[in-house]
């Protein structure tokens, strides 16, 4: 069936494509949700965000996108604590019974 539908899709406007993958993660919003995926939407705004990528990269300097990157996947990713004394399986203090 999802054979029949990618073969089925609307050709794809001629700067840039859809992918198989970002087709079949459109099929999945469309079907989980209910929702109907404006295709050629999707294409420009993919377009957009390339184009805007490029202008980003050409106006800096690799170290300060760097530094910049650094700071934002620390501001996302917050560090996580772990008590390992909590975490210990309490051990038994009973001897062996001899043999």
């Amino acid at each position: 069936m999802i054979r029949r539908i990618i073969r089925k899709r609307r050709p794809a406007p001629s700067l840039t494509g859809i992918s198989l993958e970002e087709e079949l993660a459109l099929i999945r919003v469309e079907l989980m949700y209910g929702l109907r995926v404006n295709r050629e939407a999707y294409l420009r705004r993919k377009v957009d965000e390339r184009d805007e990528m490029a202008n980003r990269m050409r106006e800096r300097e690799p170290a300060e996108m760097l530094a910049d990157l650094r700071g934002s996947l620390e501001r996302a990713v917050r560090p996580t604590v772990v008590d390992l004394h909590s975490r210990r399986q309490p051990r038994t203090t009973q001897d062996p019974e001899p043999a």
